[in-house]
């Protein structure tokens, strides 16, 4: 029986099918609209059973045909013999994957670095890889790995809530100029060999540009001197480059800074000596940003931490010095200033003395201080190309017992305070006993008067 029926339209929901042995596919099971009238929808349903009993399929369950806005919503549910069909679901809709962060074009300097990023969501997950033409050659578009170029070129890729790629460039060469492709999918055949995917990478692009830097005139060695004035130029020779301003660091600082786009800048040093020395960068606001660096250079400025240390017998001693200038000490040496002269002081030497020195600090130990060979002043000596200066430190050594002079001299005080108190109190006491009984004849005198006085006057009377 073939069905022939134009009205109403089943508009299914979902659907499986069935293969037989000519190929044609049958519904199993089918949820969906049915447009038309209820009449209608009725005799769909039963010309829908008629054909299935034709086909030997067994209902075991009655449909539900249910009035809706849009038609009525019917569910059959069939079943099939397996010996005359075989089931074969429908194929999963096409994996899709999108981007939610792009490259961005860069513009950058011969020498640098420069860093692409990109980002992608699917599910499944896709994967991500990068891709490069270059700019002046007929070469098409070639993949990139990690290590590519001598190592010049490092990636970093994650996979965990979404994939996510990082594309380093570093030590950029003018060759390196072109178009770099991001590129990302989940189909499972998109990495096969002869089987051809069935969704296309998506891609994203960005442009990388590689100049060599313009050149920048600056101050000459020769004129920066130590304990004068100077000022500080840098002078920018290509005038194509528009600024948008100026800054001066020294170091990582920014020192002075500008919005002029004048070609040409300056820095004020009103004194080169230990504290203004460094590394002071003239940076051009450009795109991109060219800077250069002048070296305001001193010889070292060597002080003791401390010009005098003290130290118990048998405790390690440690002397220290340090420079603030630039540039760095090179060169750090040791020495005992003595009556004889001076006594160069090796690392490791008599297994007493160490030596630790990086860039602009030395420290000395002496291990196992000895009251009698390690007393005295020690000198530290620096050295850069500029010239060498030095700084000295006393080092006391005092004795075992020294901790406990303090306590015996506080004991030996409060003994001596005692037995002055004992002796006064001593003294005191046998001196106060006559006065007490002379005090205590006085009203005995005074009574004696009082009672002559009494009979003289009964005897006048």
């Amino acid at each position: 029986m073939e069905m022939s029926i134009d009205r109403p339209r089943l508009l299914p929901g979902s659907m499986d099918l069935l293969s037989d042995s000519d190929g044609n596919s049958h519904p199993l099971l089918v949820q969906g609209l049915l447009s038309g009238d209820l009449g209608s929808c009725r005799t769909f349903h039963k010309q829908l059973l008629t054909y299935w009993q034709e086909l030997g399929l067994q209902e075991y369950e009655d449909p539900i045909l249910m009035p809706g806005t849009h038609g009525v919503q019917v569910s059959y549910l069939a079943l099939l013999p397996i010996e005359l069909f075989t089931y074969s679901p429908p194929p999963p809709p096409p994996p899709t994957a999108g981007f939610i962060k792009s490259p961005l074009s860069e513009v950058n300097l011969t020498g640098q670095s420069v860093e692409l990023h990109c980002e992608a969501i699917g599910h499944p997950m896709p994967e991500i890889q990068w891709w490069f033409e270059p700019d002046y050659s007929n070469e098409s578009f070639s993949q990139l790995w990690d290590g590519a170029r001598g190592d010049r070129v490092q990636m970093n890729a994650t996979y965990v809530f979404h994939a996510t790629s990082t594309l380093y460039l570093m030590n950029l060469r003018p060759e390196d100029s072109g178009t770099y492709e991001c590129r990302a999918s989940n189909d499972p055949d998109r990495n096969h060999l002869t089987k051809s995917p069935r969704i296309k990478w998506i891609r994203s692009q960005a442009n990388v540009i590689v100049i060599d830097p313009p050149i920048i005139i600056t101050n000459s060695p020769e004129e920066i001197v130590e304990g004068t004035y100077v000022i500080l130029s840098c002078n920018l020779t290509d005038p194509t480059l528009p600024i948008s301003g100026h800054e001066w660091l020294k170091g990582s600082k920014v020192i002075q800074e500008d919005k002029d786009s004048s070609q040409i800048m300056f820095y004020n040093v009103s004194e080169v000596n230990a504290e203004s020395s460094g590394q002071y960068t003239c940076k051009f606001l450009t795109t991109p940003e060219v800077v250069e660096v002048i070296n305001v250079t001193v010889s070292p400025h060597v002080v003791a931490y401390k010009k005098s240390e003290h130290g118990n017998e048998g405790d390690t001693g440690v002397l220290t010095c340090k420079s603030s200038s630039f540039p760095p000490v090179e060169l750090w040496a040791w020495s005992l200033v003595t009556e004889g002269g001076i006594e160069p002081i090796v690392n490791g030497s008599k297994d007493r003395f160490i030596i630790k020195s990086s860039g602009n600090k030395t420290e000395l130990r002496i291990l196992k201080l000895d009251i009698e060979a390690d007393q005295g002043t020690y000198a530290c000596n620096g050295t850069n190309f500029l010239g060498t200066t030095g700084a000295t430190v006393s080092l006391r050594v005092r004795s075992r017992l020294a901790a406990l002079w303090p306590f015996l001299g506080i004991v030996a005080e409060v003994i001596i305070l005692v037995t002055i108190i004992f002796i006064y109190e001593k003294r005191r006491k046998p001196d106060e006993a006559p006065e007490d009984e002379d005090g205590g004849s006085a009203p005995l005198k005074s009574n004696s008067g009082a009672n002559h006085d009494n009979v003289r006057q009964r005897n006048s009377s």
